[in-house]
């Protein structure tokens, strides 16, 4: 049976963009294999789960084929299944404060009603 290093396959199927970076999260105790904490050096083969933590984003993915070299983003993806749940929408609500063009530098009753408005009160 093909097996690899669970920070190899991270690295080749492209989920990091490093493998040091992919060894840094794991050993950060971001990623687990088959529902326990795993070492860099954990094995892992077809059809085991992966659960990591990626860019504030819970990633669940499916060994479907192991690799061991960087591939291709078309030919990574052929590799796992991604049984993630979808990401939360975009926060559209977001106000921006908006200050007439040419009125300089805000003045100090400004920068309070301001630091007022971002504590919410």
């Amino acid at each position: 049976m093909e097996s690899t290093r669970v920070d190899r396959w991270l690295w080749a199927i492209r989920l990091y963009k490093t493998r040091a970076e992919a060894t840094t999260a794991i050993r950060g105790g971001h990623v687990d294999v088959n529902g326990r904490s795993a070492k860099p050096a954990t094995v892992v083969r077809s059809g085991d789960r992966i659960e990591l933590r990626l860019h504030g984003r819970d990633r669940e993915v499916e060994v479907v084929q192991v690799i061991e070299k960087r591939v291709g983003a078309a030919v990574a993806v052929d590799c796992y299944l991604d049984h993630s749940p979808p990401p939360p929408p975009p926060d559209t609500t977001a106000v921006i404060a908006d200050r007439d063009r040419g009125a300089g530098r805000p003045t100090k009753r400004d920068r309070r009603q301001l630091d007022r408005w971002r504590a919410g009160g």
